[in-house]
């Protein structure tokens, strides 16, 4: 089988069973690009993911681009692209085509409001294994949560988090470097 293939199928696979988003998405594509086949390692994966947080554009994208690229230049990236994309593409054009046969469907309805939580669940457990891995501690996790909350409660836009980290980040880097 090629690699081409191989990684098309694989990520058509994990954006065809992953509800949520690309964050919901971290623990799949761990799972078969880090553990089963390797193709990246887990420090690798925690910078590409940092990395496709802070480009513009979908994140499931970015991060399958950069697994792509890694593996086999831009049509490795071409690959992984449409095959996160597509699953998305499909199901949301046959929504487009049958919505206005249950649109009022109590079922329906009840079911995505079902979904709600677990969705919730599957965005936190990677933030959490994030943090685990990027060794958080008590002088560092300050950062994530006045981030989050300059966010959430001031209206700061993520932009200007990710510009002072980037800056803080540096300066720390030169003062460590330094001493």
């Amino acid at each position: 089988m090629s690699i081409y293939w191989e990684s098309f199928s694989t990520f058509f696979k994990i954006g065809m069973f992953t509800l949520g988003g690309g964050y919901a998405m971290i623990p799949l594509i761990e799972e078969e690009v880090v553990n089963r086949r390797q193709w990246v390692s887990k420090e690798e994966m925690l910078d590409l993911i940092a990395i496709a947080q802070s480009c513009p554009g979908v994140f499931a994208i970015n991060i399958s681009i950069f697994i792509g690229y890694k593996l086999r230049k831009t049509y490795g990236a071409i690959a992984t692209a449409l095959g996160t994309a597509l699953p998305s593409f499909l199901i949301i054009l046959a929504i487009a085509i049958f919505f206005h046969q249950f649109e009022d469907n109590k079922v329906i309805a009840a079911m995505f409001k079902g979904i709600r939580p677990a969705v919730v669940a599957l965005i936190a457990v990677p933030t959490f294994n994030l943090a685990r891995r990027a060794q958080l501690n008590w002088f560092t996790i300050w950062i994530p949560i006045v981030s989050a909350l300059a966010i959430w409660l001031l209206g700061v836009s993520p932009i200007w988090v990710i510009i002072l980290a980037g800056i803080g980040g540096y300066a720390y880097g030169k003062l460590k470097v330094e001493s």
